[in-house]
């Protein structure tokens, strides 16, 4: 919690900063323009980029692969868009490079790094192991219901 609350004190303040110091060289007007410019390229840059983020998800759902990369470059821009949409130079920082696919697959890895996936029972439901093939088998229990036994 306190890490959070810091964060909500000393980003705004950051931005304030930078937005003074711009503004100081080049001027109110274009310091305000710069911002509106840099939301809109990052609108249309997230468009574009979700749309193909989505198409890349769909080929591997067609395929029957888990698009599990894609959803994780869903999530860097989702919060690239919300970065590009706040006022201010640093987060539109943080924000492009969410959007730009280099840059945004590098912090996709960097944060897959961090996460350990573990498959196993949930719950008491059903495991999850690898089969001899190489694939997911999932293991539960079943009871057969004939018509009969519905009514």
């Amino acid at each position: 919690m306190p890490a959070l609350l810091l964060l909500l004190i000393v980003v705004p303040l950051v931005e304030l900063y930078i937005l003074i110091e711009v503004g100081q060289v080049i001027g109110a007007l274009a310091t305000i323009g710069l911002c509106v410019l840099t939301a809109v390229i990052g609108g249309m840059l997230l468009r574009q980029q979700g749309f193909e983020t989505l198409q890349r998800a769909r080929a591997n759902l067609d395929r029957g692969a888990v698009p599990a990369m894609e959803m994780f470059e869903g999530m860097a821009l989702a919060i690239g868009g919300v970065m590009l949409l706040t006022p201010g130079f640093a987060t539109d920082v943080i924000g492009f490079a969410c959007l730009i696919p280099v840059t945004r697959r590098l912090i996709v890895h960097a944060m897959l790094r961090r996460v350990h996936v573990q498959y196993g029972p949930v719950d008491g439901a059903a495991s999850r192991q690898r089969s001899s093939s190489g694939r997911d088998a999932i293991e539960g229990e079943y009871q057969r219901r004939d018509r009969d036994d519905q009514q």
